[in-house]
């Protein structure tokens, strides 16, 4: 499953991102983000809308190589934002790069940083980068995150797609440890309708990291709310914690957690 178009994914980076705008206003940005350590909350808002700015930037020029990310890994700048100037540069940031994808349209030749090379990249990617860093400062503030049902299995599938392509095990030959015999993962989300299948098989017994929508019988099963399991494979909750039941072998479940990420 995916989002339902092109259009829905430029339309869900805007509303991400004002959903996170509405979450920030009057609040004490200082405060540090314990799933992004070294960052306060300003400091985590200025990553997303520099990333946001380096996409739109990639995407309006259909750049053939990577495009300088503008300084916002370095963050020691921004340790005192002021919600009433960051909200509303986040909110010009999102609307350039919805306006520039939209403008470029689907299926347009561009740098991408894993294989494909079209603008399909960038809308589901934004969109996901941003509902997390969303989840990240939202949880910073000790507020209440929820993710609209549709974004969050979209944003699992993305996670299992980018997670499982071959170049991570060039970029990262460790990875290939993974791989075995009977090593079997099943994610299955508590709290949605049947028709929405929200269950995931990560299947590491053959020669390359494969994933399936489907209800099987594996060597550790994960059954949990389906926010929750996004926040725990993007590592911004603890796998063993409240709301979360790990059936089977955890040792693989932890193993699989340590080596595999994206985003």
């Amino acid at each position: 499953m995916t989002l339902a178009n092109h259009d829905r994914y430029c339309a869900e980076i805007v509303t991400q991102t004002d959903l996170l705008v509405s979450t920030i206003q009057g609040r004490d940005l200082t405060a540090p983000v314990p799933s992004c350590p070294g960052w306060n909350v300003g400091q985590l808002l200025r990553h997303l809308g520099g990333g946001q700015r380096w996409a739109t930037e990639t995407v309006r020029t259909l750049a053939t190589e990577p495009v300088p990310d503008q300084d916002f890994r370095d963050l020691s700048a921004y340790t005192h934002e002021d919600p009433a100037v960051l909200g509303p540069w986040l909110t010009e940031g999102a609307g350039q790069l919805a306006d520039a994808l939209r403008a470029a349209g689907p299926g347009a030749k561009v740098w991408t940083p894993v294989p494909g090379g079209t603008t399909d990249f960038y809308p589901r990617r934004f969109t996901h980068e941003t509902a997390l860093h969303r989840a990240d400062a939202t949880l910073a503030l000790g507020a209440t995150y929820v993710l609209a049902e549709d974004v969050a299995i979209d944003a699992i599938d993305e996670w299992m797609e980018l997670g499982s392509l071959p170049m991570h095990f060039e970029v990262h030959p460790h990875m290939r440890e993974l791989l075995g015999p009977d090593r079997t993962i099943h994610l299955h989300a508590t709290d949605t309708a049947p028709e929405a299948a929200a269950e995931w098989v990560v299947d590491l017994t053959g020669d390359a990291i494969t994933w399936r929508r489907s209800h099987e019988k594996s060597a550790v099963a994960v059954r949990g709310p389906l926010t929750d399991l996004l926040l725990t494979i993007y590592k911004r909750r603890p796998p063993h914690g409240e709301g979360i039941e790990v059936l089977g072998d955890a040792a693989l479940l932890d193993f699989w957690l340590d080596r595999v990420s994206f985003g």
